[in-house]
């Protein structure tokens, strides 16, 4: 789960991180009092989308100009202004995609003069199962060009969870950032405060993108970008209650109410399969054999029909699937179990795109069965490889 700039930095405020002062602004007429009740001289205006890039993405509507989603102001007045020219617009970075999103919020926050610029970030390394800092003295909006043709500039190591944050870890860090003389200091107390974050509210990612070091010689958090574990969310209700769910996908949401494991992809086969492990091997055939997966969907070992009749009904309404493939091993779940649920989707929701489905396990044959006499034009597949095979070509044409 992803939270939004300003909410992130309410929680850095809250554990003692330092960030600027700011507003958050949902309609327009509110822009002029929430810039107003900051100390300027100036303001930034800064667009609240879940995606990266807002400072190099554009609007889509012309009358917002080419500017990008992070904006100065000079005065009240022109922040206000500023915030009402990207509120309900869609702003297309490079994590967006050509969609883009709409801008529902805005974060206006007072400036700051910036000495340096720095990249700093937590994350969970899949590798060793551990937290690791992520470090560079080249922070900003480049930091991806960097990590592409200078790693040797990004310093990273993980955390040991028997010791968890030492006083040392900080100063490594200091050292690698060219830190000097109090801001040494500061910059182990900073870490050890998002250290702590990051542990106390089961955070996957936290990303400080820039940390600066002001014109005073001190260590701030000039943007922030959160994500947490979604497995761990009961844990937190404070977490769960700062959920946006404008900004996710319709189709993920839908499948969060089933408990359906759902991630939505670009390409044109949609995939229904129980177990991720085979959902993960049936996009790999789909690719092996020249097209793309358009989904990620697993039902997990005891779905019931209605479960599969949510699933199918969700994958057929992306207007980009061409075609599904169902890959069913019945182990715990019963084959004829899933082919109840996809003979109710389709009588449902309609099929107007080809439909392979390939079962195997328990029940498989009372499986066959339904499908074979439910008088739908679905094709049989006998193996994982035929199944791919099939509806490659039957999308293909």
């Amino acid at each position: 789960m992803n939270i939004h700039e300003y909410q992130a930095k309410a929680l850095l405020r809250d554990y003692g991180a330092p960030v600027s002062d700011g507003r958050v602004v949902l309609r327009a007429e509110e822009a002029k009092t929430a810039a107003g009740g900051l100390d300027g001289p100036l303001w930034v205006v800064k667009a609240q989308i879940h995606a990266g890039g807002r400072g190099k993405g554009s609007f889509k509507e012309t009358d917002a100009g080419e500017m990008g989603g992070v904006r100065l102001a000079k005065s009240v007045e022109e922040a206000a202004d500023e915030a009402r020219k990207m509120l309900g617009r869609t702003l297309v970075t490079h994590q967006t995609g050509p969609a883009g999103k709409q801008v529902n919020r805005i974060y206006i926050e007072d400036g700051s003069g910036i000495s340096r610029e720095l990249y700093l970030a937590l994350l969970i390394d899949r590798s060793t199962s551990r937290v690791s800092f992520v470090c560079s003295t080249e922070g900003g909006m480049d930091i991806e060009e960097v990590a592409a043709s200078t790693p040797e500039k990004i310093l990273s190591f993980p955390v040991d969870p028997a010791t968890g944050y030492q006083a040392f870890h900080g100063r490594r860090i200091a050292f690698m950032l060219g830190l000097e003389g109090g801001q040494v200091k500061q910059c182990v107390k900073l870490m050890g405060i998002l250290y702590k974050l990051f542990i106390d509210k089961d955070m996957d990612m936290l990303e400080i993108n820039p940390l600066i070091v002001t014109d005073g010689g001190d260590l701030k958090c000039l943007d922030a970008k959160v994500g947490f574990d979604g497995n761990a969310i009961y844990r937190h209700p404070d977490i769960a209650a700062l959920r946006d769910e404008s900004e996710e996908d319709p189709k993920e949401l839908e499948a969060s109410k089933f408990d359906l494991n759902y991630i939505a992809l670009d390409g044109e086969i949609g995939c229904m399969v129980n177990g991720a492990g085979l959902a993960m091997a049936t996009m790999d055939i789909i690719k092996l054999y020249g097209a793309e997966p358009a989904n990620f969907l697993d039902v997990g070992g005891g779905a019931t029909k209605e479960k599969v009749t949510e699933a199918f009904k969700i994958i057929t309404s992306d207007p980009n699937v061409k075609g599904i493939l169902v890959n069913i091993f019945g182990g715990i779940m019963r084959c004829d179990i899933i082919a109840d649920g996809v003979i109710a989707a389709v009588k449902e929701v309609g099929l107007e795109v080809p439909l392979v489905v390939r079962l195997e396990g328990t029940n498989v044959e009372k499986g066959k069965e339904i499908i074979a006499n439910s008088g739908l034009n679905v094709i049989a597949a006998d193996n994982l490889s035929d199944g791919a095979e099939k509806i490659v070509k039957a999308v293909k044409g």
